[in-house]
């Protein structure tokens, strides 16, 4: 077993699988370029404070460019003995420079280092993530846009409701997901904070400038407590939380999804690429991207309670349990960063079909019109509603839908019925009525419209 960074005053060596428990590079390998640059920085602060003399940090600077171009090309061989990032690091900048090489972690110890480049790995990540999320509201945007004038039964407790347009419907999925954008950049703020020069938990002994370290970084502020600093994993359980929620988003967007696309539906056609066929049935056409979008949503909940069950009762500053902080942080950036650019491929893909919507649209569907048609006439709302349900109720006797009902059975319900009451069952003229601020209405969807381009703009901006 090859040099570790510890064991001075251990005999032998540990047992082989209490150190396959131990080891991390297996996962956090992964962080190679944020350790790298991490490496660099503070051999620069430690040259600022005299413990590095200029040749010496002159040839730790080379030896970590080199092992920083090994590690893009994929050409560095990792050792038996290399336990994680951190030390496959030291034992190549070794091989590379010679002693020089024990000088760098001076003053340094992993836990700073590791808290270090997870920060810096998530601000590095966090823009593809939130250009995936983008590139999906761009295209609930262009369907929004491309199907906003037709007409679509709107639900609540998956009963027919009332209708809306189906522009509106595709924005409502548009709005959670700039949520989710303002939550991942307001987590890329605080998680900007520098940990390194905090030691193990007690700080560093030289004169360190923490502030230009930071800076240096591209930190904006360097942690203010040296015990908190190396414990703080609230911007892992902050991601954590964004991610799981922002699946829920897609979920409940897949779900819909799978749901218009069945046949007893039969409001959307799902593109061929981003379906999948059975084995067995030759008619069958599956929304499996859909479906997955939706299953994965667990996994991402998972990691967020896996990680605060992790946080909930550590008794000290570091301890070896934060090293189960990774791979639920790797893995839900991975499964959103492999979901996202599907499901902007799928929504762009599918087909409206349009006729099936309109003709799932019944009289029903305006018995609130028909209420406030009475309201219009100076009838208390609650006895008007008390009358449209008298209304639906004698049609349904009837056997007829409520624009077939006779008139002087509706006078007979109320006398405030006159003849043009038959005008509220026209479904786009319902939709034309709410024409408030976030209603269906024509009119306030291409308000809306608007706003959800002014509320992107930013974020094309600086995608990566």
């Amino acid at each position: 077993m090859s040099k570790k960074l510890w064991g001075g005053r251990f005999e032998g060596d540990p047992d082989a699988q209490a150190w396959a428990l131990n080891a991390s590079l297996a996962f956090d390998q992964r962080l190679a370029a944020q350790d790298v640059r991490g490496s660099g920085a503070w051999a620069a602060a430690l040259l600022a404070a005299g413990v590095l003399d200029a040749e010496e940090a002159a040839a730790i600077q080379s030896g970590l460019s080199a092992i920083a171009d090994e590690f893009a090309a994929g050409e560095l061989v990792f050792a038996p003995g290399d336990e994680d990032i951190h030390t496959a690091v030291e034992r190549r900048l070794a091989e590379l420079i010679g002693p020089a090489a024990g000088k760098l972690h001076t003053g340094r110890s992993r836990n700073d280092q590791v808290a270090t480049d997870l920060r810096l790995w998530l601000l590095d990540e966090l823009p593809v993530l939130q250009s995936a999320v983008t590139a999906l509201q761009a295209a609930l945007l262009a369907r929004t846009e491309q199907d906003q004038a037709i007409l679509l039964p709107g639900y609540t407790h998956l009963q027919r409701a009332q209708p809306v347009l189906l522009g509106h419907w595709w924005l409502a999925h548009f709005w959670p997901l700039q949520r989710d954008q303002q939550r991942l950049a307001q987590l890329a703020e605080r998680a900007a904070v520098s940990p390194l020069g905090a030691g193990a938990l007690a700080g560093v002994p030289f004169p360190v400038d923490r502030e230009a370290l930071a800076a240096a970084l591209g930190f904006s502020a360097a942690a203010a407590n040296s015990l908190d600093a190396v414990s703080d994993r609230d911007f892992v359980a902050e991601f954590l939380f964004a991610a799981a929620l922002l699946g829920v988003h897609l979920s409940k967007l897949a779900e819909a999804v799978v749901l218009f696309s069945t046949t007893e539906f039969g409001f959307f056609e799902l593109a061929d690429a981003y379906a999948s066929g059975s084995s067995l049935m030759p008619q069958k056409k599956n929304p499996d991207v859909f479906e997955l979008a939706r299953g994965k949503t667990g996994r991402l909940i998972g990691n967020l309670v896996e990680v605060l069950t992790l946080l909930k009762a550590l008794p000290s500053t570091y301890d070896k349990d934060l090293q189960g902080d990774k791979e639920p942080l790797f893995e839900s950036y991975d499964t959103l960063t492999a979901v996202l650019p599907v499901l902007a491929g799928g929504i762009a893909g599918i087909t409206p079909r349009a006729e099936r919507m309109r003709a799932a649209i019944d009289d029903g569907l305006m018995a609130t019109d028909l209420a406030d048609y009475l309201v219009a006439r100076g009838v208390p709302f609650r006895e008007a509603h008390e009358a449209a349900g008298k209304a639906g109720r004698a049609a349904l006797q009837a056997g007829v839908p409520l624009s077939a009902l006779p008139l002087a059975d509706y006078q007979t319900i109320h006398a405030a019925f006159g003849e043009d009451l038959y005008a509220v069952f026209d479904p786009a003229a319902s939709v034309a009525r709410r024409a408030a601020l976030g209603g269906t209405a024509p009119a306030a969807l291409a308000e809306q419209i608007r706003a959800a381009h002014a509320a992107l703009a930013p974020h094309r901006r600086s995608q990566p």
